[in-house]
Order: C-alpha cells, then sequence, then structure tokens
C-alpha cells in the first residue's frame, strides 16, 4: 500500500486549510493510499488534532522549544521520521519549498516542486519557463519522492471524519544553525496572497506609493489580498510580502484583478493561472490586457472607485 506523509502548517494554534488541499493531492495520487500527517514547531501537538476531521488518525508533531521555524531544525527533526514513506507532501509556500529542498538533500529522496495537477499513473503536472510549457513527469525509480504543490489547485478535502489522532512526537535536534529571532504580525485584517480567493494587484501604471491607496480600500471593501508587480517593489511604493510573480509569489486566487500592470512575463508566471483575470489599463495593447478574460481601458483611479461601488451595490442586493 502506498504511504503519503502530508506536511501541513497552522496558525494560531488551528491548522491551516492548505493540509485540505495536501490531502486531495494525496488522494489524486493513489486513493487508496495510508495517509498520515506531520506538524512542526511549538503548539503542534494541539494543532495536530485538527487532521481528525479529514481521517487522518496518525500525525508526527515536533512540540518543544524550537523555534517557531527552524529550516535545518525542523529537517533533522522529521527526516528520521521519513522511513517507510513513498511521498511526502508539503504547500509551494516559503515553508514548503525550503524544509521540502532540505529534507531531499537529507535523504536522497526524489524532489520535485510546484506541481499544479496529478493524473493517472501517477503523472505530475507542473509549469515551466514562467508558463510557457506545462510538463508532466513521472518518477522513474521507487524510494521516497518528495512535493511541493501549488497553493488552491486542488479542490480541498472535505472535512467530514471525526476520527481520533494518535499524535507521535518528534525528537527536537540540538544542532540547528538558525532560527526565528522575531516575528512581526501582519496588519490587522490583511489577507495572505496564497490563501486569498481575490487578489487586487497594482503596477507601475499607479504612479507612485500612493497610488495603492484606492486599491487598498478596494481590498479591504471585498475581502481582497493585496498585490503587487515586480516593478511597483522595486520602485519601493509596497513592501515585497506583495509581490506577485516569478520572483514574489505564485497565486492562484478565484479573481485577479490587475490595475496598472502590463504583464511582463515574470509577473504573468506568478498569477496566469487565476480563475477570473480582470485586467485595468490605459494601453489596450499592454501583455495583460490580451489573456485577461475582461479587459477595462481607461483610468484605474476612475474605473476602481466605481468597480467597488458596483460590486458592494450587487452584495448588497444579496
Amino acid at each position: 500500500m502506498t504511504k503519503i506523509l502530508i506536511v501541513g502548517e497552522f496558525s494560531n494554534g488551528k491548522l491551516k486549510g492548505s493540509a485540505a488541499e495536501l490531502l486531495a493531492a494525496a488522494r489524486a495520487i493513489d486513493p487508496a493510499a495510508e495517509i498520515h500527517g506531520a506538524l512542526l514547531g511549538a503548539g503542534s501537538g494541539a494543532a495536530a488534532q485538527g487532521f481528525a476531521a479529514y481521517g487522518v488518525a496518525t500525525v508526527h508533531a515536533l512540540d518543544g522549544s524550537l523555534p517557531s521555524y527552524s529550516s535545518d531544525g525542523f529537517a533533522a527533526a522529521l527526516a528520521p521520521a521519513l522511513a517507510g514513506y513513498d511521498y511526502v507532501l508539503l504547500q509551494q509556500s516559503f515553508f514548503g519549498r525550503d524544509l521540502g529542498a532540505r529534507l531531499a538533500a537529507a535523504t536522497g529522496a526524489a524532489w520535485l516542486s510546484d506541481v499544479t495537477a496529478v493524473e493517472a499513473g501517477p503523472v505530475f503536472v507542473k509549469p515551466l519557463y514562467a508558463g510557457k510549457v506545462i510538463s508532466r513527469m513521472r518518477f522513474s525509480a521507487a524510494g521516497l519522492k518528495i512535493v511541493t504543490v501549488r497553493p488552491k489547485v486542488f479542490m480541498p478535502a472535505s472535512a467530514d471524519a471525526s476520527a481520533s489522532v494518535s499524535v507521535n512526537s518528534l525528537a527536537e535536534s540540538q544542532g540547528y544553525k538558525s532560527k526565528v529571532t522575531s516575528v512581526e504580525a501582519k496588519a490587522e485584517g490583511q489577507i495572505d496572497l496564497k490563501e486569498a480567493d481575490i487578489i487586487i494587484s497594482g503596477g507601475r501604471g499607479v504612479g507612485g506609493p500612493e497610488g495603492f491607496a484606492p486599491l487598498r480600500d478596494f481590498a479591504g471593501a471585498v475581502g481582497a489580498a493585496l498585490g503587487a508587480s515586480r516593478a511597483a517593489v522595486d520602485s519601493g511604493w509596497i513592501g515585497h510580502s506583495h509581490q506577485v510573480g516569478q520572483t514574489g509569489k505564485t497565486v492562484n486566487p478565484k479573481l485577479y484583478i490587475a490595475c496598472g500592470i502590463s504583464g511582463a512575463i515574470q509577473h504573468l508566471a506568478g498569477m496566469q493561472t487565476s480563475g477570473v483575470i480582470v485586467a485595468i489599463n490605459n494601453n489596450e495593447n499592454a501583455p495583460l490586457m490580451k489573456i485577461a478574460d475582461y479587459a477595462l481601458v481607461g483610468d484605474l483611479f476612475q474605473i476602481v472607485p466605481e468597480l467597488q461601488k458596483q460590486i458592494l451595490a450587487l452584495r448588497a442586493q444579496g
């Protein structure tokens, strides 16, 4: 029987919804697989109970004095527990990419990142060359395989099971060389780009840091995350944590609204799999306008407030 370990993430003592997406990916690999979970960091023992909702009965947890994130410390603790597993699945997040690569190096496992679909075989689908090529890959050898899965591409597994969770405590490594020294909380109400269903992004066309004000208001009003192009970030108009693209975050929301973004290749690579793309630009020939589902030609500072007004009016109607 195929054995798969999904490495979840948690926040404020609760398992994140990305675990349900990883569970769906595991079932796509083998519907009959035996699936276990893993959580790492202080408080993971309690948060591990969240796996019960998905019928995952066995969870490996590292719950101790180790800092909130230590790349080498987490890898050293989890690597010995991977014997016997066929696959380890992590989210394609900063956490998952860093930890997954370290685990592959530590165990000699095969490594595949940024998977967007799993077909029968199993065959793993992932984009290459900024999305210009879609590849289909199959592992050619037996042994452990470590895979990261792009957020929002798998329909989350339903949470309807109620099995109890057995938590296996991992031994804490004392030899780690890096640790988190401080954590800065996000602004209240700020939605993470990776988890957002709606993203409103601004680019060079917003004209400066003050140009993000109406976009920030729009995002707050409709419950969206605020994104940005590399040009806006490099200009110092907004922080790097908002950057969408090949050198920023790869996102997959249901709705992506691009305001004043021309659509350079590196930006398209980070958002072109979005469900619906709306582009607002005064240049109708901008690359992003050509791939958008809806292209609005005009002044974004006139269109955005009107769009916000119309959306809120429709919501008020029920």
